[in-house]
């Protein structure tokens, strides 16, 4: 992907930058930065119509905010009180999640064949995550008095105060981490001692953040440990669709343009067997917890019902889950690019719906119905929080593109050895 040295330190970045633009002036300096480079190149694509999407979908975004305040948001006190904008956190938050377990199959597990992928997983995880903070922000209106509630408030017998701790702690560890495999160290007692930390946090912090839904006992469909624990298999689920994706897209969806490890991982059967058992296991989740929801005539639990009416949720099951599902576990197509990518794109879809579709069939059964209200809350997403989605997938192709451009994402610790190879050849 990168035509020159891999820089080593941000100081580093900062001076190439600084003479680049004495060199080359302003505004050529300006087409350069948003090009990622004098030639087309894919991670420029990604970093230019990331940055031009994310840039117009903030000005909306904030324009409405500062205009309509809350009123933006098709949400509301006495029905659905977290919306799409808290999905689409969820969905990032747990993606990143997902991408800290894959990259610690090799850096935590010992499974070397991952760590062709280990890399652009913490990137990833980096930018997914903040993304989601991104988002959570805007959903907020006044995220920076956080600085102060949190720890003066210290409401330690919340999963949510913990949820914020635990992933705060994540993303320090993960910027540690990618910094040290920036510079080439990753089997170091430090690299090793960071690489465990971070997968304790993840657990802790995707696990925390189901708490924070499954503490809810006036909110049934969402109450119980199961939550917990679906959160982090769905995290990884998330995960491995998502680094299935990126990385093909890295490469123009070309696999004969990867490098010879990378090359060697997707046409193996290693990832596939992965992706297909997380597959089934989140197939099988979801179905039971359905079949559960409709089985019971707990009262609150209505919303199962109108779950089963939804075109989306069956989208979910049957093209975001069981398609894929069957597309990894053939052997005929679980190693072929084109299913590959099909699986991870489908995967995607699937997940985004199910964060949207937990989070509101959740609240659409009013709280002491039949006191207040009868039948069931309607909601259906603001313009705005459309655009707030739009914004954070933006966020993550801008800075993914950048990352591609920037670091050496494909590197490894036996690129080391060929690099030293290749250089004694030659």
């Amino acid at each position: 992907m990168n035509n020159t040295a891999e820089p080593r330190s941000f100081a580093e970045v900062a001076r190439y930058l600084l003479d680049l633009w004495r060199r080359e002036g302003t505004l050529q300096f300006l087409r350069i930065a948003l090009a990622l480079g004098r030639e087309r190149s894919v991670a420029g694509e990604m970093w230019k119509y990331g940055v031009v999407i994310g840039l117009l979908s903030f000005a909306f975004v904030a324009f409405m905010l500062l205009t309509e305040g809350g009123a933006a948001f098709n949400t509301s006190s006495d029905g659905i009180n977290w919306g799409m904008a808290i999905s689409v956190y969820v969905f990032f938050a747990l993606t990143s999640s997902g991408l800290t377990f894959i990259a610690a199959l090799s850096m935590v597990f010992g499974f070397r064949e991952y760590y062709a992928v280990a890399k652009r997983c913490v990137w990833l995880a980096i930018v997914t995550l903040g993304a989601g903070f991104s988002v959570l922000a805007l959903e907020l209106g006044h995220p920076f008095r956080m600085l102060w509630a949190m720890p003066a408030g210290l409401q330690y017998l919340s999963p949510m105060f913990w949820m914020g701790v635990f992933y705060l702690i994540d993303l320090v560890l993960l910027v540690i981490k990618f910094d040290r495999l920036w510079h080439d160290d990753w089997d170091s007692p430090l690299s090793q001692v960071l690489s465990i930390a971070s997968f304790v946090a993840v657990v802790l912090a995707s696990g925390m953040l189901g708490l924070v839904f499954g503490s809810m006992f006036m909110r049934p469909m969402w109450y119980g440990s199961f939550t917990a624990v679906y959160f982090i298999f769905t995290a990884a689920l998330s995960g491995a669709a998502a680094i299935v994706l990126t990385t093909y897209m890295a490469y123009g969806f070309r696999r004969e343009s990867m490098p010879e490890p990378l090359r060697s991982m997707a046409s193996g059967k290693a990832l596939a067997k992965v992706f297909a058992t997380l597959t089934g296991i989140t197939l099988f989740s979801v179905v039971t917890r359905m079949w559960t929801g409709l089985w019971s005539n707990l009262d609150g639990l209505e919303g199962f019902h109108a779950l089963a009416r939804s075109p989306t949720f069956h989208v979910e099951v049957w093209a975001g889950l069981a398609l894929p599902f069957v597309l990894m576990i053939v052997p005929a197509w679980q190693r072929q690019p084109r299913w590959q990518i099909t699986a991870s794109v489908l995967v995607l879809l699937g997940m985004f719906i199910d964060r949207y579709q937990f989070l509101v069939t959740g609240q659409v059964v009013p709280m002491f119905k039949g006191a207040w209200a009868s039948g069931l809350a309607d909601y259906v997403p603001s313009l705005t929080e459309w655009m707030m989605a739009v914004l954070g997938f933006a966020i993550v192709f801008a800075f993914y593109g950048l990352g591609e451009k920037l670091f050496n994402l494909a590197g490894d610790p036996r690129h080391q050895v060929r690099e030293s190879a290749e250089l004694k050849a030659a």
